[in-house]
């Protein structure tokens, strides 16, 4: 060193004094921190002068970078001497470290307190993981589901600014070309339809795609390029185009993943189609189920109204400003076409968009979970604070020498925070677990539909889970840290002394009488959905669904009058099974959707307004299948073929609105090829779900006589008695195999599936709101029996003395239970208060039924009482037992 400096004058050396500090401030702070008290001027200053002089000789850059060796270098010899320092608690004054540097020593001095301090009470430590587990576990889970499925954006352009136009499925291609020069206000329009494809690859069973016939229009309006090719072009959707298709990604993968396959034709619904795209991974549209988009010819005669519109308005605008656009839009469309009152789409025009229509149903049963799981994580949260509440009661005697010792506040504080932190994080971790474990479970529970495909486990969840448990626990640490802050050192020595005679543990019990609240407003809610779920199973559909299975097949190719003739081999092959009582088929099964609508007109009524009714193409056994009632006349039988004269069954509706003083037998109803005769009137059945509203009139028709007869459509197998139609299902596809080995299935199913599908998403969350709120209920009763507890214990020697002084066990028992059922019903008072305000989120869940039902209060009320009296109870016994001799001579 001294030859170093030589080579410098007196100035230079000054210099170099003066230059120390301008070491840059990170590496000089974290140099000062490594340092010993007696040392770190004299490291600065050497370091200093070095650091100066290569930034001389070798420029600033080579400087640092010598700089931050040294310091990173030295870190692995700091953190030794540090964790040797906080795991020993040794080191001499000499060597002592910088008080103002990390103060990592304390810390870990303090977790390795906690971990002893833990160690000896494992009840204590496994009770608050689990607790708190559970609570961070589902918060987790429901919120990696709710992130992926409302806050991830939609796979499209813009999606803000694409909508769905007013009557869904019912736009023709008339009315879209006499649209498509000029759509008002609008940047695209495009029109799709649902449209399963036949798909049959060497050596595999027959099965049908999910896929959508679109406009050329689509991927333009959405804003997405196909990952290979070009999408539609303009001219793909005139009459006559060569039929293409965009595949998938899915698909494409399926199909060899040949990145070639643009301009290739491949085979679908027996014929052939030419791949004019892929497109990207993650891509779906209108939900993930769909795997292939087809062109399809727009044919501007065409009045058949089977598609839906999807638009992308123009830049700048919103829903609120399209008033003008489509006003204008009504008005043309009113000039051109004649609508039937009831399907008039020139009025009641309305927009809406597509995250809203995607996740709209979604919506209401996610938050409604995910407000549940931070319900039961805050109930988590109260019932560790409680008992570490609890334990610092326990500890009073501890806390009073230590402090009396000179242990300051600070310090006390911050092994409850780093005892807080240590059980939070474990919980954390195991929560994080939980997490993982439930998540497809947690998936399967929730009302998504198809949207359940496009959520999958991201291990991000694990960070999610951690940080949840660390917010978590510094709420935990806050309620024992207040409590101590707030303490009065004398107080704490008299109730060591006196074990506790006049502690009134308030804190505890406000952590309880929250904790009460939130399982009100949880049973409540559970409460509502399980009378709304009554409701609807109250509903009489009109079908019988016990003991039915469903089998829905797609044929592909050949005429109506083929297809209708394949339809009734399949029935007559599934009828000869042993198990089978009667099969039947129909084009689109009730429950599902309100199917196909076409003109009424009845012979000898020319007066009748124009309108649409309901129509249904089954087989002959269709309504013994089914348990639907026949209430005059007859249903089909073998008198009833293709040759023999058109006859229809109507529904009990339909002969209510159009017959209400006439027999309807023997009337004649006019069909798409002639007049078709009434021969029975059966009962009416719920078409498009289950619904409080009028039964809309139907009527049924064969297969046989009708000129369309769809690709897709399902069989119905009333199985006979004492077998499980969910068990015979393996058995009847096979025999649909074997009988038509070309037909696709679907899907196999039961009615009463269907049927619980029609109930919505009231039937799955009202399954997991009871659970929550019986969760809610069981850690409510812990809470109420941990402070009582407690209670109880920090007056043991005063009741051992009234109970010696004369007391009758009775009255300390009522004592007791007094309490508890105080704390439980002033927190009833308030989860009432909280439910008549946060229950109505669920308004669009329910049926039949108001958010704030009285009964639903009234019942989650009654049980939380009652759970809170048998928790109270507990303590209360054990109270009125104690021994005075054995309690007097542990406190003498």
């Amino acid at each position: 060193m001294e030859a170093r400096r030589a080579h410098f004058s007196a100035p230079d050396f000054y210099n170099v004094e003066t230059e120390r500090m301008t070491l840059p401030t990170i590496a000089r702070r974290l140099l000062a921190a490594q340092q010993h008290d007696a040392e770190r001027e004299e490291v600065l200053s050497g370091m200093g002068e070095e650091y100066v002089m290569r930034r001389r000789r070798d420029g600033s850059l080579k400087a640092r970078l010598w700089l931050w060796r040294q310091v990173l270098g030295s870190l692995p010899a700091t953190v030794g001497r540090v964790w040797f320092r906080g795991t020993t608690g040794f080191e001499s004054e000499a060597n002592r470290m910088n008080g103002k540097g990390l103060g990592l020593e304390s810390w870990i001095q303090d977790m390795r307190f906690a971990l002893r301090s833990l160690r000896s009470r494992p009840l204590y430590v496994v009770l608050s993981v689990m607790t708190l587990a559970l609570g961070i576990g589902g918060a987790t889970a429901v919120f990696g589901i709710a992130r992926a499925v409302l806050l991830e954006p939609l796979p499209y352009r813009t999606s803000d600014e694409l909508v769905l136009f007013w009557n869904m499925f019912d736009w023709s291609e008339a009315e879209v070309n006499f649209l498509r020069p000029e759509w008002t206000g609008f940047a695209g329009v495009a029109a799709y339809r649902p449209e399963g494809v036949y798909l049959q690859q060497d050596g595999r069973p027959a099965r049908q795609v999910p896929g959508i016939a679109s406009s050329a229009e689509l991927f333009d309006v959405l804003g997405v390029r196909p990952m290979l090719g070009s999408g539609f072009s303009p001219a793909d959707d005139a009459p006559g185009a060569e039929p293409v298709a965009v595949l998938g990604y899915g698909l494409w993968q399926e199909l060899g993943a040949d990145r070639s396959i643009v301009g290739k034709s491949i085979d679908l619904d027996g014929g052939t189609r030419r791949v004019v795209g892929v497109m990207p991974e993650g891509f779906w549209f209108p939900d993930p189920s769909v795997r292939v988009w087809l062109s399809t010819p727009m044919r501007p005669n065409n009045r058949s109204g089977n598609y839906a519109l999807v638009g992308r308005m123009e830049a700048g605008r919103t829903v609120e400003s399209m008033r003008d656009p489509l006003q204008r839009i009504t008005t043309r469309m009113g000039e051109q076409f004649t609508y039937p009152p009831q399907w008039d789409k020139t009025k009641n025009a309305q927009l809406t968009p597509v995250k809203e229509f995607l996740h709209g149903p979604v919506r209401p049963a996610l938050l409604a979970t995910l407000g549940a799981m931070g319900v039961i994580l805050l109930m988590a949260c109260a019932n560790v604070a409680t008992l570490m509440l609890g334990q610092l009661r326990g500890r009073s005697s501890e806390l009073a020498v230590r402090i009396a010792l000179g242990a300051g506040s600070g310090r006390l504080t911050r092994q409850l925070l780093v005892e807080s932190i240590v059980l939070g994080l474990i919980a954390g971790a195991v929560g994080a677990f939980a997490a993982a474990m439930g998540f497809r479970l947690l998936l399967a529970a929730l009302p998504l539909g198809e949207l359940a495909s496009t959520v999958t486990f991201n291990w991000t969840l694990f960070l999610v889970a951690m940080l949840i448990a660390f917010v978590a626990a510094l709420l935990i640490a806050l309620v024992p840290v207040l409590s101590l802050l707030h303490g009065d050192l004398r107080d704490a020595l008299s109730r060591a002394r006196t074990s506790g005679i006049g502690a009134k543990g308030r804190m505890e019990e406000a952590l309880v009488i929250g904790e009460v609240a939130l399982a009100v407003l949880l049973a409540a809610g559970a409460g509502v959905l399980i009378r709304s779920v009554a409701n609807l199973q109250a509903f009489d559909s009109g079908i019988q669904a016990n003991g039915v299975a469903v089998l829905d097949i797609s044929t592909s190719g050949g005429t109506p009058e083929q297809r209708a003739q394949q339809l009734t081999q399949l029935v007559e092959s599934l009828t000869t099974l042993p198990e089978v009582d009667a099969a039947a088929a129909i084009q689109l099964l009730p429950l599902r959707a309100s199917g196909w609508n076409f003109g009424l007109a009845i012979e000898g009524r020319p007066e009748l307004e124009q309108t649409t009714t309901r129509f249904r193409l089954v087989t002959h056994d269709y309504f013994r299948a089914m348990g639907i009632p026949v209430l005059r006349g007859r249903v089909f039988d073998a008198r009833d073929a293709a040759n023999s004269e058109q006859v229809i069954v109507i529904d009990q509706s339909l002969a209510e609105k159009y017959f209400p003083n006439e027999d309807p037998i023997d009337r004649r109803i006019a069909t798409q090829t002639g007049w078709a005769r009434i021969i029975g009137v059966v009962g009416a059945v719920a078409y498009g779900g289950l619904n409080p509203e009028e039964r809309v009139p139907g009527r049924y028709m064969l297969f046989e006589q009708e000129p369309i007869v769809p690709d897709d459509n399902s069989i119905v197998v009333l199985v006979k008695d004492g077998r499980s139609p969910a068990q015979l299902l393996p058995l009847l596809a096979r025999r649909i195999q074997q009988t038509a080995p070309t037909v696709a299935l679907r899907e196999m199913t039961t009615m009463q599936h269907e049927v619980a599908t029609a109930m919505g998403p009231t039937l799955r969350i009202m399954q997991l709101m009871t659970l929550l709120g019986g969760l809610a209920l069981l850690l409510g009763a812990i809470g109420v029996y941990g402070v009582v507890s407690h209670f109880v214990n920090r007056r043991r020697r005063d009741y051992v003395i009234r109970l010696a002084l004369g007391m009758k066990p009775i009255a300390a028992i009522r004592q007791v239970l007094g309490r508890g059922t105080a704390l439980v019903g002033i927190g009833c008072l308030i989860g009432i208060l909280a439910a008549l305000l946060l229950t109505r989120t669920l308004a669009s869940l329910l049926y039949e039924i108001d958010a704030t039902d009285p009964l639903a209060l009234g019942l989650a009320i009654v049980t939380l009482i009652a759970a809170g009296c048998v928790a109270a109870l507990i303590p209360g016994i054990r109270a009125s037992r104690a021994n005075p001799a054995q309690v007097l001579r542990e406190n003498a």
